[in-house]
């Protein structure tokens, strides 16, 4: 991964994160600071694995690879919420 994917995934992450807040039902009890953290880490990862399964470099938009983000940041804002609230 070249230093322009990375930055472009952290930009990504930033948003990313904040849509995974969007798409989950209820209020999460975590800050916008591990919102964006979960969101940059998310979307670091499904980068990763979109170009793992190949899908990561298509001509326009790579919906697929925004998709696996999308999921892989719900995912984790989801069990960071459960995690915060045992503590």
């Amino acid at each position: 991964m070249e230093i322009s994917g990375i930055i472009s995934a952290i930009v990504i992450g930033l948003v990313i994160g904040a849509l995974a807040r969007l798409v989950l039902p209820g209020r999460q009890r975590i800050g916008v600071l591990w919102t964006i953290a979960v969101g940059i880490v998310a979307a670091l990862i499904g980068t990763a694995l979109a170009a793992a399964l190949g899908v990561a470099d298509t001509d326009g938009v790579d919906w697929l690879e925004l998709l696996l983000q999308l999921a892989l940041a719900a995912i984790g804002v989801t069990l960071l919420d459960r995690v915060k609230a045992r503590a």
